[in-house]
């Protein structure tokens, strides 16, 4: 294994972090007032197209993608160095057109989606004119075992008709967002991985219904995390992604990637609650000298190091074997980072909030909306416990006997 970044991606690294210190970390600030003095729910504040355009002219533009034609030709081990620095703010990873629930969309549309449905929905997704949420998680069952999944796609002549609930439809209150990937039973009788099938369904198609806004540890999103209702939705059968059946295989080919993105991801903002703590602790007095001076911070600092270290080199193993034996090859490694990375981060990022006192747990800085955004991290795309049922299995199989 052979971690040192390439020519390309030092390149790539240094104009992204020129990028962040010229446009993105100075516009924060803008952004949060936009957002919050919105006249809609649905609202895309200007800066944010603003920044979207500064990026594509500097060539920061769809880094995820592994193609030359529409990304940049990134390996995953190249990639992500780019998306820890990205992960440091939440308005860089859509400022690069790099943002969830988009990339993995993107990727499904990329690889199973006909001419036709490419040309309708990944270009704009490409060029990030729209955005598009994806409807798998439902709130009546077990939504970890995708197999529970009791939304009915049927198929009525030239249509598929579609009934159910769903909610964390990230992105579903983004003023651009105009595609649903829609995850559903076509034959509850077939075998149980073929029963799944995705489907295109336009947010504007009569019968879907916004039914709520789910809020995050009291937090709203400006995208929103939605709860959805899909009732006697209609749409042509040339909206069918893949083949019928071909779902849960689809399911499990965005979710990887996925994964270890928003490890790289969280790593960034981590990182980035290190620093705002050793900044916090050295111009800070108490009892006599700086906070620094205390043998208990100088514990978090020196664990929060390590920790972040061992899980980075984890992520950078993850992402080298994605690259050598494909995301399958690397199914355990990218449940085993699923499960630490968020679990170190959690901790470096209530390291650093104690570290401010009352200021860490208020607006005055992005640690609160970090923790936040970060416990659910051992949720999303697969709570703890199903990836470390993943992990054990492995390990189990080693001492199997017939």
């Amino acid at each position: 294994m052979d971690f040192e970044p390439t020519a390309k991606a030092r390149e790539y690294q240094d104009r992204l972090l020129q990028f962040m210190d010229e446009w993105v970390y100075p516009n924060e600030e803008r952004f949060a007032e936009e957002v919050s003095q919105a006249p809609r729910r649905a609202y895309q504040p200007p800066v944010m197209e603003e920044l979207k355009a500064e990026a594509r002219k500097r060539g920061l533009w769809n880094l995820f993608l592994p193609d030359d034609e529409h990304g940049a030709g990134l390996t995953n081990l190249e990639y992500a160095p780019l998306a820890e620095i990205m992960g440091r703010t939440t308005i860089a990873p859509e400022a690069t057109n790099c943002a969830a629930p988009d990339t993995g969309n993107m990727e499904l549309l990329a690889m199973f989606g006909t001419d036709e449905q490419k040309d309708r929905w990944l270009t704009p997704l490409l060029d990030g004119q729209i955005r598009s949420c994806f409807g798998m998680t439902e709130p009546q069952v077990a939504s970890s075992d995708a197999r529970n999944i009791q939304s009915s796609i049927v198929r009525d002549g030239d249509e598929y008709v579609i009934n159910g609930r769903k909610w964390w439809s990230s992105n579903i209150f983004h003023e651009n967002c105009e595609l649903i990937i829609f995850m559903g039973k076509t034959d509850p009788d077939e075998q149980t991985y073929r029963q799944q099938s995705m489907i295109l369904v336009p947010v504007d198609t009569p019968g879907v219904t916004v039914v709520r806004d789910l809020t995050v540890f009291g937090y709203e999103h400006h995208k929103g995390h939605g709860e959805v209702a899909y009732d006697d939705v209609r749409v042509p059968v040339s909206n069918l992604l893949g083949n019928e059946g071909d779902g849960f295989m689809m399911a499990q080919a965005r979710l990887g990637p996925g994964r270890i993105h928003h490890c790289m991801r969280s790593l960034g903002a981590a990182e980035r609650a290190l620093e705002l703590m050793c900044e916090r602790v050295t111009s800070r007095e108490a009892f006599g000298g700086p906070i620094a001076d205390q043998g208990v911070v100088r514990d978090w600092i020196a664990q929060s190091r390590m920790e972040l270290d061992m899980a980075r080199l984890w992520v950078l193993k993850t992402a080298w074997l994605m690259d050598t034996v494909g995301n399958k090859g690397a199914r355990v490694e990218i449940a085993g980072i699923k499960v630490a990375v968020p679990d170190v981060c959690l901790k470096v990022i209530d390291r650093a909030i104690q570290a401010h006192g009352g200021m860490g747990v208020c607006q005055d800085t992005p640690l609160a909306g970090m923790w936040a955004h970060m416990r659910t991290m051992r949720i999303a795309d697969g709570p703890d416990e199903v990836h470390k049922r993943v992990i054990a299995r492995r390990e189990l199989g080693k001492y199997h006997r017939d």
